[in-house]
């Protein structure tokens, strides 16, 4: 024969009480209620929480898309992609500098123009014969003392809009320095290119299959 038990479960005089519109997220009131207010909802339909006031996070945030609609301040570093294929997207002007009037750069897309206070680009010295640029390279500086050779990587690996700039950095050089175009490729309708004479230079920028002398 079964044996019945019981049990007595007794009540609080003042009973927990629940409070806040529908949907909002529950939180400790008074000692003995719960409540919710409509700036914190979570609506089950769309799997959304709303929060209207102010967010403050000591953590990390993750999000798979991260959607801000303005935004005033962000202080201290921040890390943009994680991979050389992320793709970053601005719409409207861009400054870089401590403040808008003066800044270091700027872009200004209703001009097409780009604005910077002073500009500083890659150097390399080439001292011996068998070099090649790279699409790196803007300035090459020609060291060493007789004559040598720097071939010129291929126009459509630079790109066009590519430009270098090849100077001479000795006043008087035994031997001449010759630029050559790789492959299939030309320099002014050449296959080379020499430099002669007293701490010669030469520019040139590519179109994408050549190479130009300006």
């Amino acid at each position: 024969m079964a044996t019945f038990r019981w049990a007595y479960v007794g009540c609080p005089d003042d009973p927990v009480t629940i409070a806040g519109p529908t949907g909002s997220l529950q939180f400790l009131s008074t000692s003995s209620g719960l409540s919710g207010s409509s700036n914190l909802v979570f609506n089950t339909s769309s799997n959304t929480l709303f929060i209207t006031g102010t967010l403050l996070v000591s953590g990390t945030i993750s999000a798979s898309s991260f959607v801000v609609n303005q935004t005033d301040t962000i202080s201290g570093s921040t890390i943009f992609g994680n991979s050389d294929d992320d793709t970053h997207q601005i719409t409207g002007s861009f400054y870089v500098g401590n403040s808008e009037p003066v800044t270091t750069f700027q872009v200004l897309p209703s001009l097409s123009q780009s604005i910077t206070l002073g500009m500083r680009h890659t150097y390399r010295n080439v001292a011996a014969s068998g070099q090649t640029s790279s699409t790196g390279d803007y300035i090459i500086g020609f060291g060493g003392s007789g004559a040598l050779e720097f071939r010129l990587h291929s126009a459509s690996v630079h790109n066009s809009g590519a430009i270098l700039v090849l100077k001479d950095e000795l006043s008087s050089r035994t031997g001449q320095i010759v630029v050559s175009a790789s492959g299939g490729d030309t320099i002014d309708n050449n296959g080379a290119y020499g430099l002669t004479g007293s701490a010669p230079a030469i520019s040139l920028y590519s179109n994408g299959s050549d190479w130009f002398v300006f």
